[in-house]
């Protein structure tokens, strides 16, 4: 059953776009992430990965959902069979329904957060409250205590229920009245909230504000000031296409269900260029203008360094920063609202992307109406999402994020780089992206496309693979140098070393390990394991729906 659904306009579907790739990476990750890799020179990998890896990406992705959409395919198995030879496509396709289910199964569980601590902060709740009383309002927000796997919170439970209940609403309204309006109303306001935190961070001044420490300009300096010695090490340039990824929404299948929606001559390269762009300032000069200017500013430039050396911002954007909004007096709730408030409205634009493929699929392999499957998605995320929030984040939450928010990130996009430019072809596919084209693309982005993408794709997922236990820099040197390095050892973060739970070893081999830490991290391992079951069982269950929905097109003339 094929949807007749479309955008309403031009400008909603940027806004859309923009909002699945503007999340609360824009605003935490990205400043985090700059400060920790070099600064300023950060900026230099960073370019370089959004011109190779970024830009040809979301392009390919924009270019195979108008394509597939034109097939009557809106989510991933049909749109690379489409484009595919052969029944494998179709299953890679399912990855991208995979994916938006587990990413929204925690994503959703934040966005809570986010919904909460915007609500309290209005109502003034952090007024006057240090950093153990910020910690002990997200204690009872999520229950989540030391070395207890179990952690459950009566009124968490019910504003994330809530926070379930809304996205289903909106979906359950459609393109144009649900998840385009809530685009055109959020992106605006979260631009909004955070021109104005910019603004009145950059307006403090230690001559005249007591509390503060240092200037925020000096903060500014720490993002932006380039240390160039950092380029040479190869962490800094696998933490700045990670950083891509994360933030473009790229190598998860939204973006090329929003695309199908798409009429045969819409542009798809200055709207797919204009969104990368619109997410770039939103990162960048916002993002890089107010979570580090301001903390310098109230907490000197030391302090800052060892809240941000972990590289997510997310302690200091959930536990610090609350605490310096009270330097503002009576400000300080709309502050802590404004900030909170756009860090949800980054979020619930990004979580209505990742329910829209799955959506799509249900309607039209299973002739489901919009609203049903609205119902379903919002079931269909109970399996995951209640461990996500009754157990402890190092569980389900840190594993969810790790395979499908980083790892199947690169393996998708790398499949749809050799789907696009090997399978299909770069003639027909170029051909294609070039059909009502707005922007001519320079020719070189064919090279990039068909050669370059592919390869560094692999790099980065080999680097994921194979990460060592030392840094890549000394490691790296050994072997060109000749000179021979240390036996490889895997790093537990590393895809190898979390398969063999590397990370949760590390710590049990300390002999001086108190005992509830030794039988918090053994039951760690276990639940862990648990997770990755569900995971793969998650799989299994969209491929099966997968090829009973091909068994019913090839049974009713459609295949």
């Amino acid at each position: 059953m094929a949807t007749k659904e479309r955008w309403a306009s031009r400008v909603g579907l940027v806004l859309a776009m923009a909002g699945n790739a503007v999340g609360l990476g824009n605003f935490l990750r990205f400043p985090a992430q700059a400060a920790k890799n070099g600064g300023g020179a950060f900026l230099i990998p960073y370019i370089v990965a959004l011109l190779l890896l970024g830009l040809p990406l979301m392009w390919v992705e924009w270019t195979m959902g108008r394509y597939g959409g034109q097939q009557g395919h809106h989510s991933g198995p049909g749109i690379f069979q489409s484009m595919g030879r052969g029944r494998f496509w179709k299953y890679a396709g399912t990855l991208s329904l995979w994916s938006c289910l587990v990413i929204a199964s925690y994503y959703l569980y934040i966005e809570t957060w986010c919904l909460a601590y915007a609500g309290y902060s209005a109502m003034g709740g952090f007024l006057d409250k240090d950093l153990a009383g910020v910690a002990h309002f997200f204690e009872r927000l999520t229950g989540e205590r030391s070395n207890q796997i179990v952690a459950v919170s009566p009124w968490g439970m019910g504003l994330f229920a809530l926070c379930i209940s809304l996205n289903v609403y909106i979906l359950s309204r459609g393109l144009a009245k649900g998840i385009e309006l809530v685009a055109k109303v959020g992106m605006p306001l979260l631009i909004l909230f955070a021109a104005i935190l910019a603004i009145r961070g950059l307006l403090i001044d230690p001559a005249t504000d007591p509390n503060a420490k240092e200037s925020p300009f000096v903060g500014l300096n720490y993002v932006w000031e380039p240390k160039f010695d950092s380029l040479t090490n190869p962490s800094v340039w696998l933490a700045a296409a990670g950083q891509i990824f994360f933030t473009l929404s790229i190598g998860m299948g939204s973006i090329h269900c929003y695309a199908s929606y798409l009429r045969e001559k819409d542009d798809v390269t200055l709207t797919g260029a204009t969104t990368a762009w619109t997410n770039e300032f939103c990162e960048v000069v916002l993002g890089g203008t107010i979570l580090i200017p301001i903390a310098v500013a109230y907490l000197g430039m030391t302090e800052v360094q060892q809240l941000t050396q972990g590289g997510s911002g997310f302690g200091l954007g959930f536990f610090v920063f609350p605490t310096l909004f009270n330097n503002w007096g009576a400000f300080a709730p709309v502050a802590g609202f404004l900030w909170f408030g756009l860090l949800f409205f980054a979020a619930i634009t990004s979580s209505l992307a990742m329910a829209q493929p799955i959506m799509a699929f249900l309607q039209q392999e299973y002739g489901v109406s919009r609203e049903r499957s609205a119902v379903q998605f919002g079931l269909l995320l109970l399996p995951l999402s209640l461990p996500v929030a009754m157990l402890h984040s190092n569980t389900f939450n840190d594993e969810m994020d790790y395979w499908a928010g980083t790892v199947m990130l690169v393996v998708f996009a790398l499949l749809e780089t050799i789907l696009f430019a090997w399978v299909f072809g770069m003639d027909k596919g170029w051909q294609e992206m070039m059909h009502g084209a707005e922007l001519a693309v320079p020719q070189i982005f064919r090279f990039i496309i068909k050669f370059v993408t592919p390869v560094l794709l692999l790099v980065i997922l080999s680097a994921y693979i194979f990460k060592p236990k030392q840094d890549w820099e000394p490691y790296l040197t050994g072997i060109f140098s000749g000179t021979g390095s240390a036996a490889w050892e895997p790093a537990g973060d590393g895809l190898i070393g979390k398969l063999l739970h590397r990370d949760i070893q590390a710590t049990l081999d300390d002999p001086n390990l108190p005992v509830e830490r030794r039988q918090f991290q053994e039951r760690l391992m276990l639940v862990r394991n648990v997770d990755r079951l569900a995971l793969v069982g998650v799989f299994v269950f969209f491929a099966v729906l997968v090829h009973r929905a091909w068994v019913r097109r090839r049974a009713e003339g459609r295949a």
